[in-house]
């Protein structure tokens, strides 16, 4: 104490796991004290705090109580999240203490996706119509839609959860009831939401509120894949968009923000491009998860909007929001078909890439892994910074080509999933290869062509392709963006032995190992030698 006044800042940060990890090192930087708290009591970033406590972080009444004894003894300058949907819970004990932040009913607000899309209405921010629907209100919900005027496609998600979990977009009434189902199941309150689908392209947008002002700062291009989910393979930052479209969608981004009521902190908002015009799919009162806030963001502007947030969390105001920096920074995924991982390789491979900053690997040895419904069952990440988009975005996809995902074999869930197809229809989940419905089922007419290399050496021989393939041989691109050839080098490179199974000196016959590729990729092939030569 000096005069007393403490000398350092006390805050207590909401989460201890990876995506908060960016959030503590800022802290501990600024010289304050951080005490964590996590549910998860083996949580990966609990040894950076200077303390930690395993409290749940949806109990609010034991956050509450932990903050209220931290400012009983030795003071309590602030309390923070990211990455997190705990924005509520924030709100909740900095209400409680007295500290700054958002008010509790804004918070609310922004984390009820019901609750938001009312302020919506009343404030007529544009944003799909909905409808609520619980257990009891399944049955009656086409009639309820039909009032409403809402018809298909719609979206249906759970009213308080993130990462796109359990979240769909259904056609017509015979899928209705099961999405209704799945959002329910991944609702805290045991609610969902049935909206109107917005066609366009996706955009994350992040600012600081304070001082009564809206101060923006990241804006990115969202790349959303797999429908009838949406699965976000990637961000690019900053936006491509031209600057009136630019100031369109801020224009309700922070029409939205105010409507919410979000008056101290972060805001973070979806927002799609659509034929009506810029509407808001969500905003949430905090810093975005993905890597946007604390990694692509900064990257590409210079600015550390993690510094920054904690400084409006404990009463100071950001010094700067000028970007100092000028680049373009992309973040891509990499994922699998489903299965049980045996081992990864690549990872070298994809950190030497020009441009390429963080390869974020999240499956293991030993994980299930699943062709993803959520963007929480992503295998991995790579991030590239750059001084120009195409750069960045060749840097980052590149990478993530460079990882393979070998799995255990034999595995009943990669059998199914190799199973289905490949049929060139629309499915999911989908072909790694998508060609036309009338190339299959693949006949045994083959072409040969020269084997590719393989670590670094020529090859002699040829390998058989099936003649309906051959137009689509540079054509047609898989998940990661790999054609039929540079998938046929990659998996030859990670099991050599296929060159002797392709061969045409083989006598096996190689179609199913050509429909392994087409339907499940490199893996898909890889698993299928593996199987077959246990």
């Amino acid at each position: 104490m000096t005069n007393g006044v403490r000398e350092k800042k006390r805050i207590l940060m909401l989460g201890a796991g990876f995506m908060q990890g960016v959030a503590i090192r800022s802290a501990r930087a600024h010289g304050w004290h951080v005490v964590a708290v996590d549910g998860n009591p083996d949580a990966i970033c609990r040894g950076i705090a200077d303390r930690f406590e395993p409290v749940d972080l949806k109990d609010r009444d034991g956050l509450i109580a932990l903050a209220l004894s931290l400012k009983a003894s030795g003071g309590l300058d602030g309390v923070f999240t990211a990455a997190t949907d705990f924005s509520a819970s924030v709100a909740a004990v900095a209400e409680a203490c007295g500290l700054p932040g958002h008010s509790l009913e804004a918070a609310l607000n922004a984390s009820d996706k019901l609750r938001m899309r009312e302020c919506f209405r009343r404030s007529s921010v544009p944003s799909p119509a909905f409808v609520g629907v619980d257990e009891t209100g399944r049955g009656g919900i086409l009639s309820v839609l039909a009032e409403r005027g809402i018809g298909f496609p719609v979206v249906v998600k759970p009213v308080d959860n993130m990462g796109a979990r359990g979240c769909r977009k259904v056609d017509s009434s015979r899928d209705l009831d099961s999405a209704i189902s799945d959002a329910i199941r991944y609702s805290r309150t045991g609610q969902a939401i049935v909206e109107e689908y917005m066609e366009g392209p996706e955009f994350s947008v992040e600012a600081l509120v304070y001082d009564g002002e809206i101060h923006m700062t990241g804006f990115a291009d969202r790349h959303i894949f797999f429908p009838p989910y949406f699965i976000e393979m990637g961000h690019t930052i900053p936006t491509g968009l031209p600057e009136d479209a630019i100031a369109s969608l801020l224009s309700v981004f922070k029409d939205g923000v105010r409507a919410l009521g979000l008056s101290h902190g972060a805001a973070k908002g979806d927002i799609k491009l659509t034929s009506k015009g810029p509407m808001i799919g969500e905003i949430a009162g905090r810093l975005s998860g993905g890597y946007m806030s604390g990694w692509t963001f900064p990257y590409s502007s210079g600015i550390d909007l993690t510094g920054a947030a904690l400084e409006l969390a404990v009463g100071l105001r950001p010094s700067s929001l000028v970007p100092p920096l000028s680049l373009v920074s992309a973040e891509r995924a990499w994922i699998s078909i489903p299965g049980t991982v045996a081992s990864v390789s690549g990872y070298d491979a994809a950190r030497s890439v020009p441009f390429v900053r963080d390869v974020f690997p999240r499956a293991v040895p030993g994980d299930p892994v699943f062709f993803p419904v959520n963007n929480v069952e992503k295998c991995g990440n790579c991030l590239a910074v750059a001084p120009d988009r195409a750069q960045a975005i060749r840097a980052a996809e590149a990478a993530c080509r460079s990882v393979c995902i070998r799995l255990e074999s034999p595995n009943d869930r990669t059998d199914a999933f190799l199973a289905e197809g490949p049929t060139g229809l629309p499915a999911f989940p989908p072909d790694a290869f998508t060609l036309p419905s009338n190339v299959y089922p693949l006949k045994p007419v083959f072409c040969p062509m020269p084997a590719p290399t393989t670590v670094g050496k020529t090859v002699g021989g040829a390998i058989l392709i099936p003649e309906p393939i051959i137009p689509f041989f540079d054509t047609v691109y898989d998940w990661q963006g790999r054609s039929i050839r540079e998938a046929i080098d990659g998996a030859v490179a990670a099991e050599p032995g296929l060159l002797g199974v392709l061969s045409e000196n083989e006598k096996k016959d190689p179609i199913p190992y050509w429909n392994a590729l087409l339907r499940g990729g490199i893996q898909g092939i890889v698993y299928t030698y593996d199987r077959d030569h246990r």
